[in-house]
């Protein structure tokens, strides 16, 4: 395991993958990431989870604001091979094609269906029952490059966008480890994408955010678990913007779309198309999240058989 791999990864997502290369000693030389952030009201300056890892491994660990002007030091390192994870920034030619191995990307996505930044979220959103990983050649255009590894896993009902980014994490830490060997010896196939089936997950705006209750009822419930614990789902009622943090749902004839019902049991319920909501926790703007009996016993009793908003604004 002497080729020297930089690795170029932000989220908690990579910073899993990293730690399993290195664990398995594989020869890391270097680590690029996004620069800080500040984070949370302080707004503290805060690194990437990757760079946390590369930090605790002593290793170089680099943060381009631009990587397509500023990546003379990742050359430097003469890596053999670049392998991206959730990095952030498009990646330029010269970089991708520099290292003897070429450059490979694990993807969150059974590939081509979901190029781009979001696709366990859009997975979700749309309901699909199954997703994987995708190891792929890095190439120009965004998540095109012919694929040479993949590994599916099924989307369980009670999954969310936070279950399903840790599960799939550790698909893509195993698939890679498990391919690499493979993939050093040139035994592996490089399987072309077909492009008519390809389909993109760009990543989220505000607006993707808002849930509009007058749908069916489990494509209210995908869209609000695809966006489960982050960024988050909501919607408003009565001027009052409200987040949802933890929800089912049930089926239903007869009911009232996007009206808002009231406490049920140990939820609250918000009727949609052929069935309703069970909100079990819930964030009011600008307080802490809370149960459901606590929220309807404050303000949720003024907006019963009131309706929330279908659209963002």
């Amino acid at each position: 395991m002497n080729e020297k791999i930089v690795f170029m990864g932000t989220p908690e997502f990579a910073a899993n993958v990293l730690e399993g290369l290195l664990q398995a000693n594989y020869n890391v030389v270097g680590v690029v990431t996004q620069a800080d952030k500040k984070v949370g009201r302080k707004q503290i300056l805060t690194p990437s989870p990757v760079k946390e890892v590369g930090l605790k491994y002593n290793l170089p660990v680099f943060t381009p604001i631009r990587i397509k002007e500023d990546y003379q030091n990742i050359l430097d390192l003469e890596p053999d091979l670049i392998i991206t994870c959730a990095y952030g920034q498009f990646i330029p030619l010269e970089l991708i094609e520099y290292p003897k191995y070429k450059s490979i990307n694990t993807h969150g996505s059974l590939l081509p269906k979901y190029r781009g930044g979001a696709p366990i979220q859009w997975s979700i959103i749309n309901g699909e029952e199954e997703t994987g990983i995708s190891i792929i050649y890095m190439s120009k255009a965004m998540d095109a490059g012919d694929v040479l590894k993949t590994r599916t896993i099924k989307i369980e009902r009670e999954d969310t966008n936070a279950t399903m980014f840790k599960k799939l994490s550790d698909v893509a830490r195993d698939l890679l480890l498990d391919f690499l060997p493979d993939f050093f010896k040139g035994n592996f196939e490089r399987v072309p994408q077909v492009e008519s089936e390809a389909t993109f997950a760009y990543n989220l705006s505000k607006a993707d955010e808002y849930i509009n209750f007058n749908r069916d009822v489990k494509a209210v419930y995908n869209h609000i678990r695809g966006l489960l614990d982050n960024p988050g789902a909501y919607s408003v009622i009565n001027d009052k913007k409200l987040k949802f943090m933890k929800v089912d749902y049930e089926e239903k004839t007869d009911t009232d779309p996007k009206v808002f019902k009231g406490l049920e049991n140990n939820y609250l319920r918000i009727d949609c198309q052929n069935g309703f909501i069970k909100v079990f926790e819930i964030k009011p703007e600008g307080k802490n999240t809370m149960d459901a009996k606590s929220f309807f016993n404050g303000v949720g009793k003024s907006l019963v058989n009131l309706e929330f908003k279908e659209t963002y604004e």
